[in-house]
């Protein structure tokens, strides 16, 4: 148990993916603040450490199917499956969540006014994402892949030390901006729960917002770190 519980979130996620619905459940955000303990961490929620070790323990057991190696994996490899995989789906969730919480706030915000809350947040992650996105696509990833040529080559071509740091800490900056944000939604909707008697668009609503906030962990945990530890290695 002690074992585990002095390692940090992160190091847990990287070699057991298998364990992420465990740290969903209790909110142990193991992509922006990845790097703490999980002892500490569980101390922070006021959750006994060996009540999480046990359920992580579990997961790594019942975790027949092997991993994706995004650890092995070279940073354009990872900067690829990064694209595929996240961007591709917050660029086409983002468009349609937007439009059924507008509905929703509309139809229902009288009754439900933490709704409208929801939609003006969810706004504003919308607009923060998409100028994100762009952002690592023109940006940091070409210089990304762009080093890791030049060191497959073992070449003596050198970048200023601010080529990615700089572009890095903006990004996890916005990563932990966006993760608060969605930390604030889930806890207007109360985990995303409906009310009794919502209509179909409301459940479909909170639905995609719980897909979303899922899948941006994943997608920040990727970046934040595996991409960008490996990337400031080439410096």
């Amino acid at each position: 148990m002690n074992k585990i519980s002095n390692q940090t979130l992160a190091s847990i996620v990287n070699l057991n993916h298998q364990v992420v619905p465990v740290f969903e459940k209790y909110d142990l955000d193991f992509c922006c603040k990845g790097k703490r303990m999980l002892s500490d961490a569980c101390i922070e929620k006021g959750l006994e450490p060996h009540v999480v070790v046990q359920e992580l323990e579990a997961a790594m057991a019942a975790g027949k199917e092997k991993s994706m190696p995004f650890s092995e994996m070279s940073a354009e490899q990872l900067i690829n499956h990064i694209l595929v995989r996240h961007h591709f789906y917050v660029k086409q969730s983002m468009p349609l969540i937007y439009m059924h919480l507008e509905k929703v706030a509309s139809k229902h915000g009288d009754n439900y006014p933490y709704m409208k809350q929801v939609f003006d947040l969810f706004a504003e992650v919308q607009e923060e994402m998409t100028a994100h996105l762009h952002k690592e696509e023109a940006i940091l990833f070409p210089r990304i892949k762009e080093m890791e040529k030049w060191a497959k080559k073992k070449s003596n071509a050198t970048f200023p030390r601010n080529y990615i740091h700089g572009p890095i800490a903006v990004m996890e900056n916005e990563h932990e901006h966006a993760g608060d944000i969605l930390f604030r939604i889930r806890e207007l909707t109360s985990h995303y729960t409906a009310p009794k008697g919502a209509c179909t668009t409301f459940k479909v609503s909170l639905a995609e917002l719980k897909e979303f906030e899922d899948d941006l962990h994943e997608h920040v945990h990727l970046e934040n770190n595996i991409l960008f530890p490996k990337a400031q290695q080439f410096i």
